[in-house]
């Protein structure tokens, strides 16, 4: 019982800015179709009895404290091991 069909997953295409040709489009008509009837079984499982969760490990904030540590290299040798360096720091890509 598909709940979605090919102008639906056209429309998303269109908001979403992708190209999908046609045999993308049904292709994917289909598997979100699949999805959704899983998703329809899944919710129709018996949850009564279930306490509602958001984890179920039980642990609580396993981080450790940060710890201030002096380092035995001197930043100058760390900056000149750099491939390159601009007003000593490190010089990488831009990431954006």
């Amino acid at each position: 019982m598909n709940k979605i069909n090919r102008s639906d997953i056209e429309a998303a295409a269109k908001l979403s800015r992708i190209e999908l040709d046609s045999k993308n489009i049904n292709s994917i008509t289909e598997d979100f179709g699949s999805i959704l009837n899983f998703v329809e079984i899944i919710q129709k499982a018996e949850t009564g009895g279930v306490a509602p969760t958001s984890q179920v490990t039980g642990l609580n904030d396993v981080w450790r404290d940060d710890e201030v540590v002096k380092s035995e290299v001197e930043p100058r040798v760390l900056i000149d091991s750099a491939p390159e360096t601009l007003d000593g720091y490190v010089k990488v890509k831009k990431v954006l």
